[in-house]
């Protein structure tokens, strides 16, 4: 199916999204929707099925973030693959678990030394039944100072993201492997990691969104438990404990190197989540 045989709906949302990353639509742009409505029918690409990691590369930020691994395992022998076995909450009561943990736990945790320099936890938001959770590294000063995720100037092209995929901020949920500002939004320390992450991995179980989005290298390998480079996990399909997990830049290396190139690849790995999911005009399968 080419991007004109597309329904009339998906075509303008197609070319509204892509103006909105400032791109052109090209004959090599119709030819990727193509392989996008193919994915969209159940006969994915073989490059966009999880296969097996490859021997992984050690780097500096899969260092900060895990110490020292052996074996590729991760840090932590607790870290399971295991789907979630606990029954999906009802969505009143996925948003009272959620506001418990924020109240009753993180929004004064003192667990790790980023405590003693945050001036808020960002806890993360949107939507308790959403199919989508982008999770990011961690909070920056305009997060830190609101209390709120992503909503800086990487926050703005995140949410022009979700505009493009034809979807609302409140839709999705947002969230990061730390919810508390590392000093300088320097990587996330090994311990700082391990003693937030299990709110996260909560969340995770309370939300039970579809796909899981993760945006830039530092949360990609944490829940991967991988040191591969971003230039091998980007766009290719993964799975975490039962549920599609699609690695992308993060919004601020997209802003840091405004390319084409970048945002094309950004934009293609969101059309891979919107076929995954069958997603239409209005955010809404």
């Amino acid at each position: 199916m080419s991007q004109d045989q597309l329904p009339e709906h998906r075509q303008r949302l197609i070319w509204t999204a892509e103006r909105a990353f400032g791109l052109k639509d090209t004959i090599a742009n119709r030819r990727r929707t193509a392989e996008v409505a193919q994915a969209a029918t159940g006969n994915r690409p073989a490059d966009d099925v999880a296969r097996p990691a490859p021997k992984m590369v050690e780097s500096v930020v899969d260092t900060a973030l895990f110490g020292a691994i052996d074996d590729g395992a991760g840090a932590g022998d607790a870290f399971t693959e295991a789907p979630f076995d606990s029954p999906v909450m009802a969505t009143e009561e996925k948003r009272k678990h959620l506001a418990v943990m924020n109240q009753t736990e993180v929004k004064d945790c003192a667990k790790c030394g980023l405590s003693r320099t945050r001036t808020h936890t960002v806890f993360g938001e949107g939507d308790v039944d959403a199919q989508i959770f982008f999770i990011g590294e961690g909070p920056g000063e305009t997060e830190d100072q609101t209390g709120r995720p992503f909503v800086g100037r990487a926050g703005q092209l995140l949410d022009k993201m979700i505009a493009g995929m034809g979807l609302r901020r409140e839709q999705v949920f947002i969230g990061n492997i730390v919810k508390c500002r590392p000093p300088d939004n320097r990587v996330p320390a090994p311990d700082e990691v391990e003693t937030c992450t299990p709110y996260l991995v909560r969340q995770l179980e309370i939300i039970r969104p579809k796909v899981i989005v993760t945006l830039g290298l530092p949360s990609t390998q944490y829940m991967l438990r991988t040191r591969l480079p971003m230039k091998q996990l980007r766009g290719r399909w993964q799975d975490w404990r039962g549920i599609r997990l699609m690695p992308t830049y993060h919004p601020a290396f997209v802003l840091r190197s405004y390319t084409p190139e970048n945002r094309r690849a950004v934009w293609d790995d969101l059309k891979k989540v919107l076929a995954e999911l069958g997603v239409g005009e209005t955010g809404r399968g």
